[in-house]
């Protein structure tokens, strides 16, 4: 996947750069370009707590570079369009295009608020991504038209925010480190079209969400699956970098009706972090001979934990969900799995025979689990009549279930 998305871990001082427009409080840009070509300079800026609006402008960062690759990604350096100091910015219609090194499309930092709708944003440069919050941003997106090359077309980066999308498309393409999301904020997305040509589709770090609500998401992360000479391959990654961009606690992942693709690699791979996987009505389509969920620890040469120490615990929840594939634990990792309200499951369950520190299983009694292959758990609970055992054993805490 590469580095998270701030880049290095080392930490820099706050550096937001100047801007090439800074609008005054009250201000209303109709129609025009606006462009930027210097180092470390905004296109149009936001600052010290006006209230905006651009209707129908085009934005240009296209000379111009940040000398802070932390600074472009952690206060908004060098972006397109940068809000900041609790300022508010509405942006309606139009276009930002970026292609210099550290401009990210449309960025909300240090409290600012920043409402855009029915724009298109073309972003090319080096680490940079579409529209990002930082530092206690908050985004309220509708029906954008985001592509991005190099970082996430919906991101977030150290100090977190809230980022609430609705309609759009959102693609990215050209990197292995480009999904369609990456948070380390609370991130929700509904009723759009999220594609990652050569990524994975979500990540999510730390004491994070992600909500995705009626969309259709599909990843196609870079690599070969199965060489252990790799890192793992994926779609949708819940973990802890230890870079200190996202504070450590529970990652979350919830995904209601829409579809979820993979075109390379495991459905689901958590590692070095607690987290909760809750999917509900999700069309899951699964790349050939993967997990749908992989739970576990890594080497460690990313400096994601200590390995032998930075397995992952993740609470899994099927509700109204039909999933089909299997599902791997290691030995360091845990999960609890609840499968209810009509779902259906059909999978093994760590086929090979490994023992997960923790693996629990519960089903009410609306819902199913059909054995695709001998299975080991620690713990069984809940509606049992309704395991199909289909000709395999299923094994708890070392025990035949008869």
């Amino acid at each position: 996947m590469g580095t998270p998305p701030g880049g290095d871990s080392g930490s820099s001082s706050v550096d937001t750069g100047t801007g090439a427009y800074v609008l005054a409080d009250g201000e209303e840009l109709e129609g025009g370009t606006y462009t930027s070509a210097n180092d470390d300079e905004n296109t149009i800026r936001a600052e010290d707590e006006v209230t905006a609006t651009l209707t129908d402008v085009t934005v240009e960062k296209t000379d111009g570079s940040a000398s802070s690759s932390d600074a472009s990604s952690f206060y908004g350096l060098n972006s397109a369009i940068l809000a900041l100091d609790n300022s508010v910015l509405y942006i309606n219609g139009g276009s930002v295009t970026a292609t210099t090194e550290g401009s990210n499309g449309v960025f909300a930092y240090d409290g600012a608020t920043i409402y855009i709708e029915d724009t298109e944003i073309d972003v090319s440069g080096g680490n940079a991504g579409g529209i990002e919050v930082a530092g206690g941003g908050t985004m309220y997106a509708t029906n954008l038209d985001v592509f991005a090359t190099v970082k996430a077309a919906i991101r977030s980066d150290r100090g977190g925010g809230t980022m609430v999308v609705d309609g759009g498309t959102y693609t990215t393409s050209g990197s292995s480190g480009a999904p369609a999301i990456y948070s380390t904020a609370d991130v929700t997305v509904s009723n759009a079209t999220l594609t990652a040509e050569t990524s994975e589709a979500v990540v999510v770090e730390g004491l994070n969400s992600v909500t995705i609500n009626d969309c259709d998401v599909t990843g196609n992360m870079d690599g070969v699956y199965g060489d252990e000479s790799s890192e793992n391959i994926h779609n949708v990654m819940l973990y802890q970098s230890m870079s200190g961009d996202a504070e450590v606690g529970t990652s979350s992942f919830t995904m209601t009706g829409g579809s979820l693709v993979s075109n390379n690699g495991d459905m689901f791979y958590v590692t070095n972090t607690e987290s909760v996987i809750t999917l509900t009505d999700v069309d899951l389509t699964l790349a050939d001979d993967t997990y749908l969920i992989l739970i576990a620890g890594n080497d460690g040469l990313n400096g994601w934990g200590t390995e032998g120490s930075n397995g992952g615990v993740c609470e899994v929840n099927f509700v109204d969900q039909t999933a089909t594939g299997d599902i791997m634990v290691d030995s360091i990792s845990e999960m609890t799995l609840s499968i209810s309200d009509g779902s259906t499951y059909t999978g093994a369950i760590n086929s090979d025979g490994t023992a997960a520190s923790v693996l629990s299983v519960t089903l009410d009694d609306t819902s199913t689990w059909t054995l695709t292959g001998d299975s080991y758990v620690t713990e069984l609970s809940g509606s049992t009549d309704n395991i199909e055992l289909n000709g395999y054993t299923l094994y708890v805490d070392g025990v035949a279930f008869e």
